[in-house]
């Protein structure tokens, strides 16, 4: 593709010989440029430089796109096709970056920019009383920003998304139930006064406590449950791409215990686990139900953040990490990731607690037999 030089005519009204050089081309899409260079030689130069880059294939035009106008675009044509939990936290991570780092143009985001928000967003105020955003939020956030970003390359308005270099989280494990917790919980269930409407809302919770221990789902999956997705007699069941977190349908089978618990409560609704109250009091009666229990879980980040009475008590992901570890020994680890929908295998191995496999591992360790015998005697 070729470049051409050329003086603007009213400068060459003006000044004659002296008017400088510009270089003229056709950009890929079509799209006419020009750029004023000075004399006659550098603009050869230039235009020289212009025609290898067209052909090479690497020419780079110059980018003046405005981040308000691609946050628009972008809300427009590709906000509407994420999942919902992907929205809330899009929604949630460009309006910070928008709030801290102001950018104005796109060519203008870069590391240092990056960095600068990062370090202001550590500082701000997380969920809990005394506490600050937590590593994970952080990085979830410029997850979020990064593909953001590599849209706006796609798209030619940025020449590469800069550098971004991630928090580090601290590799800690959340709470995992325990079978005597599991088991105290389970008897307590006769303190329950919902869901409404339900026939016995202890049988309704054993259910679920038992259809989440012995799958592993996540807590929004065994909600949406559907009744037309459970075999009552072979024990299959089917979990919805529309409601996992792993976007693909899966099959998978029940226990014979899961499933007579599941008999129980089946054809109550549409969904085998209804619930006609707010999402929020779902927590509310689990907590009332470990506080009949007398679960009173130690706070982990204690000292680091005022506690309040969720410390105390577990969460529903704390069945699914149950799930994890006490099937670890049993159930191959690919097999595990499978059940549980993890993309990652490393995500798979952060649920599973290695306790007693690296206990077993320092049994096997080799240890001169003269300590041995100074520790026998």
């Amino acid at each position: 593709m070729r470049a051409w030089l050329f003086q603007d005519h009213r400068q060459k009204k003006k000044l004659g010989d002296k008017s400088p050089w510009s270089v003229g081309w056709v950009d890929p899409e079509g799209k006419r440029r020009s750029k004023t260079i000075g004399s006659k030689s550098r603009a050869e130069k230039y235009a020289r430089k212009k025609e290898g880059e067209l052909a090479a294939g690497t020419y780079q035009a110059t980018l003046r796109k405005g981040w308000a106008e691609f946050y628009e675009e972008y809300m427009a044509k590709i906000f509407p096709r994420l999942a919902p939990k992907t929205k809330e936290v899009t929604t949630t991570a460009l309006a910070n970056f928008q709030r801290i780092a102001r950018p104005a143009k796109l060519s203008a985001i870069t590391t240092q920019m990056i960095d600068g928000f990062i370090t202001q967003r550590q500082t701000e105020r997380g969920k809990k009383l005394g506490s600050t955003v937590s590593p994970a939020t952080v990085n979830r956030e410029l997850r979020t920003l990064k593909a953001a970003l590599h849209i706006a390359v796609d798209w030619g308005y940025m020449a590469k998304v800069p550098k971004f270099r991630k928090v580090r989280e601290p590799e800690k494990i959340g709470p995992v139930i325990t079978p005597e917790h599991f088991q105290r919980i389970y008897q307590a269930c006769e303190v329950a006064t919902m869901p409404e409407g339900c026939p016995s809302p202890a049988d309704w919770w054993r259910g679920l406590l038992v259809f989440a221990l012995t799958t592993g789902w996540r807590i929004q999956e065994v909600m949406a449950f559907r009744k037309d997705d459970l075999d009552l007699v072979t024990g299959r069941i089917l979990t919805r791409w529309a409601d996992n977190k792993g976007n693909r349908d899966d099959i998978d089978y029940l226990p014979p215990v899961a499933l007579h618990h599941i008999k129980q409560v089946a054809g109550f609704q549409p969904t085998v686990f209804f619930w006609p109250h707010d999402r929020k009091m779902l927590w509310v009666e689990f907590q009332r139900i470990q506080e009949a229990a007398e679960i009173n879980l130690v706070c982990p980040d204690a000292g680091r953040h005022e506690c309040n009475d969720s410390c105390h008590y577990y969460g529903f992901h704390a069945i699914r990490r149950g799930y994890a570890t006490l099937n670890a020994d049993s159930m191959p680890a690919p097999v595990l990731q499978k059940k549980m929908r993890h993309r990652s295998f490393s995500t798979t191995l952060r649920y599973i607690q290695l306790t007693d496999k690296m206990r077993k591992a320092t049994e096997a360790v080799y240890v001169p037999e003269f300590l041995k015998s100074r520790e026998a005697n």
